[in-house]
């Protein structure tokens, strides 16, 4: 009899896995699993662990492509850095662990949500914008993508003059790979968008925004900016009238 699937890992505090991880907090799901914060039980460092949902990961590949391009990815700073793979039981079935980095910080959107009206001014929307093309740029350089980067798979570590971010939560599809850099691009324009409060807000913003946003119309952002790099080297240039 085949197995139900499982849609829910729910683990509490205090499981151990794999004999040698303390589950400490559960840190967030999605559509492949789950992520929770462990602690090595011999050393105490602090590590997140990607828990798959076997019905996602059939025959191990979802989870064996994102460990290889975190691996690929680990000269970029921006990407969280992978560590290894285990294998448990759970419900009497296999569960693929990858176990990455524990990175402190806090999500993009409970940063956002603590800023005066919920949203950054122009310039420090624009230096978080910096911040996550110079990151893209470096996986796009490897010929790679992220394919979903919104606020929730985006973590602020440390903000002053200027933003320290990691990205989560790689998307992985089989369509071509030129359109998963393009989508890149959008997302980037989008975040800045989003970061500045949207279209509640987009008619009051400096020209200078509105050039980049371009109204978040795909056809005219992907024109000015084909590639993360144009996107970089734009905003260098960025001069505020």
């Amino acid at each position: 009899m085949k197995p139900k699937p499982i849609e829910s890992f729910d683990l509490k505090p205090g499981r151990i896995l794999a004999r040698k991880y303390e589950v400490v907090s559960r840190l967030g799901g999605g559509w492949e699993g789950e992520v929770y914060k462990i602690r090595e039980k011999n050393t105490q460092i602090e590590r997140a662990a990607k828990l798959f949902f076997p019905h996602r990961n059939p025959r191990n590949k979802t989870a064996k492509a994102y460990a290889r391009k975190l691996h690929k990815l680990r000269g970029c700073p921006i990407a969280i850095h992978y560590h290894t793979e285990e294998i448990i039981s759970l419900r009497r079935q296999a569960i693929t662990v990858l176990v990455s980095e524990y990175v402190e910080g806090e999500l993009l959107t409970d940063f956002l949500k603590r800023q005066p009206g919920g949203r950054l001014r122009p310039p420090q929307a624009v230096l978080l914008l910096y911040a996550l093309v110079v990151g893209l740029e470096c996986i796009h350089r490897a010929r790679e993508y992220h394919g979903d980067l919104h606020s929730d798979n985006i973590i602020v570590e440390r903000y002053g003059l200027f933003f320290d971010l990691k990205i989560l939560d790689f998307f992985h599809w089989p369509g071509p790979k030129r359109a998963g850099l393009q989508d890149d691009i959008c997302f980037l324009v989008r975040n800045l968008y989003d970061a500045l409060g949207g279209a509640r807000f987009y008619a009051k913003q400096p020209k200078e925004i509105k050039h980049i946003c371009l109204g978040l119309k795909r056809s005219l952002i992907l024109k000015r900016f084909p590639t993360v790099t144009h996107l970089r080297q734009h905003l260098e240039a960025l001069r505020w009238e």
